[in-house]
């Protein structure tokens, strides 16, 4: 049957994935195809549902991600194991030295030295664009608004 050679495909890919240290099961639903839900167990948000299916106009079978992609062939497991293994690892985070050369870091506090660290700020001392925090609303803030409204009466 062809949702038994499905499955097998996927318990194929749940072994290969075991071997690198994921968490994977097949699920079978009643209403729908089987698929592998793998899981990395370092970090439990970062899972994926995978299916098998053969590809469009063709009778070959491939892994597919969950968003409709095709993923890889069933014959090679583990290069689709290899895959979901990078896909669900957690993000590195580098900084400064210790990041390979071409590596995507996230910025750390000290990155831009000299830069305003609080934006919508004027960098020059004394110069704050925004009101500062001692000025009383509708009075200090807007200094014209508040001569106009003596001029007319209304203080």
């Amino acid at each position: 049957m062809v949702s038994d050679r499905r499955v097998g495909y996927l318990q194929e890919l749940e072994h290969e994935l075991d071997t690198r240290g994921l968490v994977a099961r097949v699920v079978r639903t009643r209403s729908g195809p089987a698929f592998l839900r793998v899981v990395n167990p370092a970090a439990a948000s970062l899972a994926e549902d995978v299916t098998c299916a053969p590809a469009p106009e063709s009778r070959d079978h491939y892994f597919w991600w969950s968003w409709g992609e095709l993923m890889h062939r069933v014959d090679d497991p583990g290069g689709a194991a290899l895959k979901l293994a990078h896909v669900l690892q957690p993000l590195q985070r580098l900084q400064g030295r210790d990041a390979p050369s071409g590596c995507d870091t996230l910025p750390s506090r000290d990155a831009h030295p000299g830069r305003d660290p609080h934006p919508g700020r004027d960098a020059r001392p004394g110069r704050d664009t925004l009101p500062s925090r001692d000025a009383r609303p509708g009075r200090d803030a807007f200094p014209a608004r508040d001569a106009l409204r003596r001029r007319a009466g209304r203080s």
